[in-house]
């Protein structure tokens, strides 16, 4: 049975604060005349009124004993009733006045057609989704859209669990009869235990990669093929849902081999195919992710060679320095010619020719930037791996040029060719200048190709290029071609013109771009005439935009008192009461549970639940927790419930009750509204055998990127685990529209990392304002609207002019990318990956930038003549760099993440997100509950001094020590917190 908490199966508080009465439970005054119209007497009145309220609020009868006595009250008072009172009928009355609400409120009752009506949703979200919570809540949606009562919550569990059980039998026959004996063979042989380890492949599978090194490609490489060799399994995949064999994947990788062997046949092996193909995947994006860091470290190493080199040949230029100047302090223009010949021929007669013509040849070799010609004595170990590797991919161009893929295969045809040289039978239209400098050689009169470096050439290309998209991989996720992502433009039609209009947006493209030229015309002309009155901006001669810093704000005695105050009489408290009174609060833990959905087969469930999420949230590691506990639970307990119990999608659910509950308070009103969050990033160490970790220059040593989205309120809105070597404004979106929050932000802040014209120009057309913060204006190209038009004041800064027509032209594109996104076909971080500035074809690419130059311009241009505006920027990026910190300080068991696998340290990332919230969600209570006391002492508080707060205070915290869960204690209600005003 799938728990009820887990549902959006409305329930009945027993405890509810005032704020939630009144909102809820007052009635109008069109109820209270139905009220009056329908029973004669006090008693039937109040209870056709208390059905009424309970019915709207729940949609369906719940029994009289079940609801709150504060409920009634509220009620019995809002109808000027006395106390004795009391919602008393008898059956035949009960019934007539809940037919008189189903009337009212025009809803039918449960009844066949309702029942016919769910099976068909559920049984088609059945063949997509898996969970059986979330069939219930498409049952639940499904019967409150047609306006049914719904049934009781046992009635839809059991429903919801036969169609499952349906559609999952249907789903493994049909996966069963689709293999041959011969694919049904190598998967049983999976499970079986080797006769002399006693160990089973089925553990390989689930192999993690390791560091990018060449012994690590090799393995890599060496693993896919043993992965390729159980079998191609896309056709007995056919028509089933990405998300079910995602799911069925998870599942068998929590498994082990004992385990799903005890499932039936056609079950064990619908597992065993999902977890192989998926396995597949991983296993070829994580190939080229290897391959990606080795070329780039080749490269490296070429650049470092030509700088040695550089250097051991100084001594040479100097000499060859000396040479020349000796030889012109011989020449005397004065001289007749033979004289001059004379003296230079003397001079050279007492030098060696020879050893200055190699001198001069080899500081010429390496003369410039071309480090090129240096990576062949590196890349000659690669060689035949990476030969390896071409051969065991399938690539495809994502654009009409087929240059790349050509000169690959010509390459591969060659591979075993001795000869120095190869024929020039391939285009080189896709490689850089300086690459056909060294690669196209005349030999005898006829072009040929220079033979190492061509290849090196090739593979760099190759590496660049799936990089951006241009090149894709066949059977990848991650290196898959972007295209077949996107909506067909036939399915997009449709959507343009409610989603233009959602946005604000002209729904063609001759409008669309003569709104943005006025758009940026006239901003530009704005900025201009209050040139004169902006005392922080000037612009010397040169162009050059000089920009007053931001002087820091003074915080006002008054303030610094209250704050003062606040801090002495914060109660001493340890994070695991915090997480208890945090889940008494918001019930946020009812969304761990075990994959298949059903209730949890653990002793003291809720107990298991936050010991882990303290021991994960704060990075203290199984063992090192266990030993804290009293023995309460083992270490093998706490990692087991993270793996069977706790997954991505769970933390997220969890984050988002927590997240609606702490939007009731009143104080974070006081710190902003909720329509501003910053993006911004800080390092976590990892261990060196991973694929994620990498060297980050601005941040310093290696590791992965935690990416916070941090809500003007203080708390973070959602997180992520990035590469070090991931430009960071790639995945500056996605944390806005995955957050399933109330908290809802349109405008988006970030240091200068968060911000390119591509991020521009898809956030815009998202209907997200970025706002993000510039160092250095000066840097960064402002573009007119047209180029004849001049500005008084400011067209020094105006340097280039945007081409309107590239934007006319991709209209269309532009469309279809937003909607794709908008529908959930793809994320905003999958394609702005594709589309830095690396990307040589990508017609996105050119259109993206275009248009966010357009307004990256007209932020520009109010950023600088804004002094407000530049304030507001710099206290909300400052809120999430004092978050990273705040996360950080209770990350204490360790500075370095020990788990390899990306699914594993996204998971530590939003576990101490959850641990760092729920701590800003106890200070909150504590704050509003002092201020409220300090308020009754004659303490003087006003708005402004409330909003200097923060609730990121740590020193009365204890981290360490035993850690016990005390679930009997229950904390106080939250009326205060929600309701107090200034």
């Amino acid at each position: 049975m799938a728990s009820i908490e887990r549902t959006a199966y409305p329930r009945l508080k027993q405890r509810l604060s005032k704020a939630e009465l009144q909102d809820f439970y007052t009635p109008t005054l069109e109820e209270k005349f139905f009220i009056r119209e329908n029973a004669r007497s006090e008693e039937p009145q109040l209870h056709l009124l208390v059905q009424l309220k309970t019915f709207q609020k729940l949609g369906y009868f719940p029994n009289l004993e079940d609801v709150a006595d504060s409920i009634i009250k509220h009620l019995r008072t809002s109808m000027s009733f006395k106390d004795e009172i009391f919602p008393l009928v008898i059956p035949r009355t009960l019934y007539r006045h809940q037919s008189l609400v189903r009337q009212f409120l025009e809803v039918e009752n449960y009844h066949k057609s309702a029942r016919k009506l769910i099976i068909k949703a559920v049984y088609n979200a059945a063949n997509v989704m898996d969970n059986p919570a979330d069939l219930i809540n498409v049952a639940i949606e499904e019967l409150i859209k047609n306006r049914y009562e719904l049934p009781a919550y046992s009635t839809l569990d059991r429903l919801v669990g036969r169609i499952r059980s349906l559609v999952n039998r249907r789903l493994f026959q049909t996966i069963l009869r689709r293999l041959n004996l011969t694919q049904i063979s190598t998967l049983e042989k999976l499970v079986e235990p080797d006769s002399q380890s006693y160990r089973t492949p089925y553990n390989s599978l689930k192999q993690l990669p390791k560091k990018a090194t060449l012994k690590h490609l090799q393995e890599l490489l060496t693993h896919l093929e043993w992965l390729v060799g159980i079998g191609d399994f896309k056709e007995v995949l056919q028509n089933i849902s990405p998300l079910k064999i995602k799911h069925f994947y998870a599942q068998a990788k929590a498994l082990d081999a004992r385990e799903i062997k005890d499932f039936a046949d056609a079950k064990r092996l619908t597992l065993l195919v999902c977890l192989t193909h998926r396995s597949q995947i991983k296993a070829r994006d994580a190939l080229i992710e290897m391959f990606i860091k080795r070329m780039a470290k080749l490269h490296q190493k070429g650049k470092d060679a030509l700088h040695m080199m550089r250097l051991k040949q100084m001594g040479t230029t100097e000499k060859l320095i000396s040479v020349l100047s000796n030889m012109l302090q011989k020449v005397d223009l004065q001289q007749s010619d033979a004289k001059v010949g004379k003296n230079i021929k003397n001079y050279f007669g007492q030098q060696d020719l020879e050893v200055l013509l190699q001198d001069c040849e080899a500081v010429s070799a390496y003369f410039g930037d071309n480090y090129f010609q240096m990576i062949w004595q590196f890349y000659r170990s690669h060689r035949q791996t990476l030969f390896r590797l071409v051969k065991t991919l399938e690539f495809t161009s994502t654009s009409n040029d087929q240059s790349l893929i050509e000169s690959l295969a010509y390459l591969i045809e060659n591979e075993n060719k001795k000869s120095e040289h190869l024929k020039a039978e391939s285009d080189l239209d896709f490689a850089a200048e300086k690459w056909k400098q060294i690669v196209l050689k005349t030999v005898d009169g006829l072009p040929v190709f220079d033979r190492k470096h061509f290849e090196i050439c090739v593979f760099s290309h190759l590496a660049q290029e799936l990089k951006a998209g241009d090149i894709a991989i066949q059977d990848s996720e991650e290196y898959a071609d972007y295209r077949n992502q996107l909506l067909a433009w036939n399915d997009c039609q449709p959507l343009i013109k409610e989603f233009c209009a959602e946005m604000n947006l002209p729904d063609n493209q001759t409008d669309f771009v003569e709104n943005l030229k006025n758009e940026l015309q006239k901003t530009a002309e704005i900025i201009d005439r209050g040139y004169p009155k902006n005392t922080a901006l000037s612009v010397d001669e040169k162009g050059n935009l000089v920009l007053r810093k931001i002087e820091k704000q003074e915080i006002s005695a008054a303030s610094k008192a209250l704050e003062s105050a606040i801090v002495d009489r914060m109660p001493e408290r340890n994070l695991i009461d915090i997480l208890s009174n945090v889940q008494f609060h918001t019930n946020w833990m009812r969304h761990f549970g075990p994959l298949s959905g059903s209730d949890p087969k653990l002793k003291n469930p809720l107990e298991r639940y936050l010991l882990t999420l303290f021991t994960y949230g704060c990075n203290l590691g199984p063992s090192q927790a266990a030993r804290h506990m009293r023995g309460i639970i083992s270490a093998h307990m706490i990692s087991f419930v993270n793996h069977r119990h706790v997954n991505l999608k769970k933390l997220d659910a969890a984050l988002v009750d927590l997240l609606d509950n702490y939007h009731r308070f009143r104080l974070p009103k006081f710190w902003g509204d909720g329509k501003h969050a910053s993006a911004d990033g800080t390092k976590y160490d990892l261990s060196e055998q991973n694929l994620m970790a990498e060297y980050h220059i601005r941040y310093g040593g290696y590791g992965g990127i935690a990416y916070h989205h941090v809500s003007d309120l203080y708390v973070a809105l959602f997180s992520h685990f990035i590469n070090c070597g991931t430009w960071e404004a790639v995945y500056i979106i996605d944390g806005l529209l995955k957050n399933d929050s109330e908290i809802q932000p349109d405008t988006l802040h970030a240091d200068p990392q968060g911000q390119t014209t591509t991020v521009f120009g898809l956030s815009y057309l998202l209907g997200i304002e970025l706002q993000p913060r510039i160092r250095n204006v000066i840097d960064l190209i402002f573009y007119r609207a047209e180029k004849k038009k001049k500005f008084k004041n400011i067209d020094a800064l105006f340097s280039e002019t945007i081409d309107w027509n590239l934007l006319e032209t991709h209209w269309k594109d532009l469309m279809q990318v937003v909607l794709s996104i908008k529908v959930g076909k793809i994320l905003p971080s999958t394609l702005l990956r594709k589309l830095g500035n690396y990307s040589r074809r990508n017609r996105l690419y050119f259109a993206f930038r275009e248009l966010g130059r357009v307004i990256r311009t007209k932020f520009l241009l109010k950023y600088i003549s804004d002094k407000e505006f530049r304030e507001e920027i710099n206290a909300n990026t400052n809120k999430v760099e004092a978050y990273n910190g705040f996360s950080k300080w209770l990350n204490f068991g360790g500075e370095i993440l020990q788990e390899n696998d990306p699914e594993e340290q996204e998971k530590l990332i939003k576990y101490n997100t959850l641990v760092a919230n729920a701590l800003i969600f106890q200070n909150v209570i504590d704050q509003t509950r002092i201020i409220k006391n300090l308020m009754l002492e004659g303490f003087e508080v006003k708005a402004e001094d409330l909003k200097i707060l923060s609730p990121y205070l740590t020193a009365h915290i204890k981290r360490f020590g035993d850690y016990v869960v005390d679930l009997t204690e229950v904390p106080p209600p939250l009326d205060i917190e929600y309701t107090f005003s200034i």
